[in-house]
């Protein structure tokens, strides 16, 4: 019998005395290396004091070779120095020569080793090498990147850091088939490429990490060919990534959210661990938190089970330990059916009849693709099709049978194919900075710091923004160069409010929350700081206290006013003086007021009393046309382009879609409140009014939903491109010119109160620009104005 066939079935657990015969057969033990005697030989090489903590390894290793012919060593490398690592890597450079099966590599101790010593010993071991464990929160981005760089055998890898932001796995890891990132509670996201050289990994848990963007969370995790258990919340039952029996019988009765598909994660049982942040004594409490809540589940699980029809039985699901994306409303269906290979999610099996409620779900919540498409194309085949005048065969049911075939071989229909094709062509959208604002002024000593942007209604590469210091700058944002500078005055005060004139393009009202109004003919104003004193070509309006937003009707004549007051200011733009003064319109301060598109004389007022109104200047504004109330206090209202529609943001995230004509909800968006009375909401349309772009002050994330059906398109997450943090919503516009491009005033949590504009094109790929650094930038506690 062959040696190699005998120690075959020795791994699997069938020792018998087979195994002497094959060390007999073998020459016995003295024909191979001694392992201590090889270590004690390195360490006299190496001038190093033998371990002893590594004799008694090897010593149980030769104990275990003696009686069964193979042996499993597991390396604590909290027992060793850096110095150690050397004599080490020597031994298992030859483990070859050895009969051990396996040998594991942990490290639970808060010092770090040498990274390269400890990347070279785990290469050295080679195809013996079975699972590494390496719980150690200094670990970070340079140890990934220089293991990737590695190709690394081993079948089992943990690993737990507080230094990681952005996951970046990149290297070869053909023989890994487990990886456990749980408590990684810095992981925010994922590489584009991230797993790409992992073929065989079937089991991924990532619980209580604070991933969130299911769109390229899915998009990374898509490039798994074998992963078929996932996990980011589990129940106590199961410590591995598989499906627990005791929540699994022959009846179905999964008990979810009342009003949601997704199993709801349990929030007091993630809460009671959040403050651990160290590793053993992190692992020691979650092991308490899991022996009281078993008890929980067992008892649970003896309760009366509710029916439901379908083909498998749940008992109460006890989530535990759950990452953010596990909050998303239908997270779980979402998955299942961007990741149709999974056979269980969050220790739960999918099962046939999940996966085609996941697809009903999906497809009343999600959009794959903009405007209905349900098939992804290329761009050149879109293009071919116009060139040949042919209607697209790949998205037939996205056609509605209505339409003549005119309008779907049109500029328009063509404009949305493309659109379509290249939006579904990656998860990662182009972010850039408008300008690198903070350093343009640098010689003249002057820190930008944005407070209020508005694009130019007929110059698509112009762009306003006002500052926290008072200035106004003109900007080019196509080419990122500054056209127009408007210094401050010199007093303490912030630009709030910026509009446009629609028949005067050239002119811009800009109003400062210290009340003062002012409108400029961007013309007349230069590109910098002037040597010599100039005097800028400006109309002052009366001064309007607390001011908060302006806004010009359609006929450029007439300029609306509001502030951080109950009343609401009308100016005459030709002569700059203040034509009326409507008081008590809400019972609150109304933080933004806005003119129809179209109509000189329609108006809607958004108060923090909860109600928005829509007023006509033709009637004395005493009376609305109609109020519509919020649950929460108002921050934004505005038109749709063409006026036939008010979005309507307040305070967390409550978004919804009236029928200007008489208030009536006509949609009403789904969104995830935060419980955050400060998380000041703010929405505006996209691509006309097809989308709805929406941000909050206390999230750094912009929503997309189509305004018709409510379904979310995309969410966009902002990084910071130089530290990787999270930059939240100060505010945000759609690009009037250009579909699925919009910009966003983003900040960071810092002391500091540096901000960014950033142009978010979703049409185009990371990829594409080789260089895309974000100036570094904070977030300011303003709430007023859009």
């Amino acid at each position: 019998m062959h040696r190699e066939g005998i120690l075959g079935r020795a791994l699997f657990g069938k020792q018998s005395d087979i195994s002497k015969i094959c060390l007999l057969e073998s020459g016995s033990l003295a024909a191979n290396m001694d392992l201590e005697m090889r270590y004690l030989d390195s360490c006299k090489g190496h001038q190093i004091q033998p371990n002893a903590e590594v004799v008694s390894w090897f010593s149980k290793a030769k104990t275990e070779m003696t009686s069964c012919g193979g042996c499993h060593i597991v390396i604590s490398l909290d027992h060793l120095q850096d110095t150690d690592l050397l004599p080490l890597i020597d031994v298992f450079m030859e483990i070859h020569s050895f009969d051990v099966d396996t040998i594991d590599v942990v490290h639970n101790s808060p010092h770090l080793l040498n990274l390269e010593n400890l990347i070279d010993l785990m290469h050295a071991i080679g195809d013996k090498l079975h699972a590494v464990n390496l719980q150690d929160s200094s670990l970070g981005e340079e140890f990934l990147s220089n293991l990737s760089k590695r190709e690394v055998c081993c079948k089992v890898f943990s690993f737990w850091s507080l230094q990681i932001q952005k996951l970046n796995i990149f290297g070869r890891f053909t023989q890994l088939h487990t990886l456990n990132l749980d408590f990684c509670t810095s992981v925010t996201g994922f590489h584009k490429d991230c797993f790409s050289g992992m073929p065989n990994l079937m089991r991924l848990s990532m619980c209580e990490t604070r991933v969130a963007n299911l769109w390229t969370t899915t998009a990374v995790l898509s490039k798994l060919p074998s992963l078929v258990e996932l996990r980011f919340q589990k129940c106590l039952c199961r410590h591995d990534t598989g499906p627990c029996a005791s929540l699994y019988s022959e009846k179905a009765n999964l008990l979810v959210g009342e009003e949601t598909g997704s199993v709801l994660p349990n929030y007091s049982s993630c809460k009671a661990v959040q403050s651990v942040s160290h590793g053993s004594a992190m692992h020691k409490v979650l092991d308490e938190v899991e022996e009281i809540n078993e008890k929980e589940l067992v008892f649970m699980c003896a309760q009366k089970q509710k029916s439901w029809n379908g083909s498998a039985t749940f008992k109460k699901y006890v989530s535990h330990h759950c990452s953010p994306i596990c909050y998303e409303k239908y997270y779980r269906e979402y998955m299942i059916v961007c990741l149709p290979r999974l056979e269980v999610l969050d220790n739960l099996p999918v099962q046939e009849a999940d996966k085609e409620v996941a697809k009903n779900v999906f497809s009343s919540h999600y959009e794959n693709l903009p405007y209905g498409r349900q098939h992804k194309e290329s761009v050149i085949a879109v293009l071919h099709q116009r060139e040949m005048g042919k209607v697209s065969f790949y998205h037939p049911k996205s056609i509605k049978l209505k339409h003549s075939v005119s309008s779907r071989t049109g500029q328009h229909f063509f404009s949305r194919s493309l659109s379509a094709a290249k939006l579904g062509s990656s998860a990662w959208p182009l972010i850039q900075p408008v300008s690198k604002i903070g350093r343009l002024f640098k010689e003249e000593g002057i820190q930008l710091r944005p407070r209020q942007f508005e694009y130019n209604p007929s110059d698509p590469s112009l762009m306003a923004f006002g500052t926290l210091g008072g200035e106004i700058i003109i900007t080019n944002h196509e080419g990122g160069k500054i056209v127009g500078y408007v210094p401050s005055t010199g007093v303490e005060n912030s630009i709030l409010g910026l509009c446009w004139l629609k028949k005067y393009p050239s002119k811009l009202i800009a109003g400062s929350d210290n009340g003062s109004l002012k409108l400029f003919d961007i013309n007349c104003i230069p590109p910098k700081v002037p040597d010599f004193s100039f005097s800028y070509d400006a109309v002052t309006f009366a001064d309007f206290e607390q001011l908060t937003s302006v806004h010009v009707n359609s006929m450029d004549d007439r300029l609306l006013v509001s502030g951080y007051t109950r009343n609401i200011a009308l100016y005459d733009i030709g002569t700059g003086q203040r034509m009326e003064l409507f008081r008590d319109l809400h019972r609150e301060p109304i933080n933004v007021a806005k003119f129809a598109n179209h109509s000189p004389f329609l108006f809607a007022t958004s108060s923090f009393d909860r109600d928005v109104k829509m007023w006509d200047l033709r009637e004395t504004p005493v009376r609305p046309c109609y109020t519509v109330s919020s649950s929460r206090e108002n921050v934004m209202v505005c038109f749709s382009p063409d006026d036939h529609y008010l979005l309507v943001s307040a305070v967390d995230n409550e978004v919804k879609q009236l029928l200007a004509g008489d208030g009536r909800i006509q949609m009403k968006f789904e969104i995830a409140s935060t419980g955050s009375a400060h998380n000041y909401t703010r929405s505006y349309y996209m691509n006309g009014r097809d989308y709805v772009i929406s941000g909050s002050c206390d999230e750094h994330v912009v929503r997309i939903c189509c305004a018709q059906t409510g379904r979310r398109l995309r969410d966009v997450f902002l990084e910071d491109g130089n530290t990787g943090n999270s930059m939240y919503v100060q505010s945000l516009r759609g690009d009037p010119f250009r579909d699925f491009h919009l910009s966003v005033l983003a900040a960071l949590t810092r002391s500091s109160s540096k901000c960014e504009i950033m142009k978010v094109n979703l049409l185009a790929s990371i990829d594409q620009v080789k260089d895309h650094p974000y100036n570094q930038s904070v977030r300011p506690s303003y709430s007023l104005g859009g």
